[in-house]
């Protein structure tokens, strides 16, 4: 049995689900998503609640039950708050500028790097070394500073490149004489 599966998911005032076909969609003040689930879980609306119950004992069925139920909750909590994710950019010269719906990194490179914003995220650098992505939906969000970070991940000696704000970088000791 799932124990995050047997979890309820509570629908905050303001926030409105609908299920059909085998979608979900969820609305709320900061936007509305959908998302479709397997035919192997069954998920039902009542009295202010969303509940995800397997339709057998089947593995598959056992495996989906957890993760629809986080998504949906994810979905609840992305148009009622929203996501954020904050990035450090570390290094000499290294910089982050946003204009025109366009990221640009200078990381060191003989180029800069320069990225389309996505429409449904809100890109933000309040310092030219902090990068600050927000959305209604976490895996979007999630997804765009995974590829920020792709660009210059973080090495372990100087510390230079790009991490989330709340990562640890493990530090070695140089090379000794």
């Amino acid at each position: 049995m799932s124990r995050v599966g047997k979890q309820p998911v509570i629908l905050p005032s303001g926030v409105i689900a609908e299920i059909k076909d085998n979608t979900v969609f969820i609305k709320g003040k900061r936007g509305e998503l959908k998302n479709k689930y397997p035919v192997s879980v069954i998920v039902s609306k009542e009295e202010g609640k969303i509940i995800v119950k397997p339709v057998d004992e089947t593995k598959l069925a056992k495996s989906s039950w957890g993760l629809i139920r986080t998504v949906i909750s994810n979905m609840i909590q992305g148009v009622e708050e929203g996501f954020t994710k904050n990035l450090e950019v570390n290094g000499v010269g290294y910089r982050a500028s946003v204009g025109d719906g366009i990221l640009t990194l200078q990381l060191g490179f003989s180029h800069d790097i320069k990225l389309a914003i996505p429409d449904d995220l809100d890109v933000k650098c309040t310092k030219p070394t902090e990068i600050s992505i927000s959305g209604i939906d976490k895996q979007k969000v999630g997804q765009f500073a995974s590829e920020i970070r792709s660009f210059r991940k973080p090495e372990p000696y100087k510390g230079k490149g790009i991490k989330y704000s709340d990562e640890i970088i493990r530090r070695k000791e140089g090379k000794k004489k």
